[in-house]
């Protein structure tokens, strides 16, 4: 038996916690096409549109699914409209420690990577997180590539498998993106325009 067929998804599952804005597209495409090259699902919460359910349960129903959690709280800055900050990321990462914490005996093998432009910064925005290995990205798509695939390589269900380096992963990404075009053409799809669930389901196509 194959380790990906030993595997339940709970074990392959990464909710990705991220600012969902045009400014983070690129570091958010990179993020999912690195899970996917390194044998793991992503999940998200916009992969869910039903208008009937309220967001916060439906991001926790992504979360007890998930065994890993990508959570980026970089986003910091003052909102130009209302000058405040965003505190999405925060909240969602608070809810998968506390599942992590006080759920069941599956939830508290939740394994998290925690993101920010600067390892140290989170220090001034939340210093209750202090004494945890933030990762720093500096909003460069080589650099979150290679956060995420080392610390997917370093959890309990990558450790058992061979996945690419990450400048190999980088090159390949940047085939995919070469190719997207074309992809999204023979579906009658926007390159420019697509929908998380049609990026994820492209990338998925472009790997097999």
């Amino acid at each position: 038996m194959s380790i990906e067929a030993s595997l339940n998804s709970y074990d392959r599952n990464v909710f990705i916690n991220c600012p969902l804005d045009e400014a983070y597209a690129d570091l958010l495409d990179a993020i999912v096409f690195t899970i996917h090259e390194c044998g793991f699902q992503a999940r998200c919460a916009v992969e869910d549109s039903d208008s009937a359910r309220i967001r916060i349960d439906k991001i926790m129903d992504i979360i007890k699914e998930c065994r890993y959690g990508i959570h980026d709280i970089s986003r910091t800055d003052l909102d130009e409209e209302n000058a405040l900050p965003r505190f999405n990321m925060p909240l969602e990462l608070g809810v998968f420690l506390g599942a992590t914490r006080y759920g069941g005996r599956r939830q508290k093998e939740k394994s998290s990577l925690i993101l920010d432009t600067e390892r140290f910064r989170f220090q001034k925005f939340c210093s209750d997180i202090a004494g945890q290995d933030i990762k720093a990205h500096s909003n460069e798509v080589h650099k979150i590539i290679r956060c995420v695939r080392d610390w997917l390589r370093g959890t309990p269900t990558g450790a058992s498998r061979l996945m690419p380096g990450h400048m190999r992963i980088s090159t390949r990404y940047s085939s995919f993106l070469r190719g997207l075009p074309d992809l999204c053409s023979g579906l009658g799809l926007d390159s420019e325009d697509l929908l998380y669930n049609d990026y994820a389901s492209l990338v998925v196509r472009w790997l097999r």
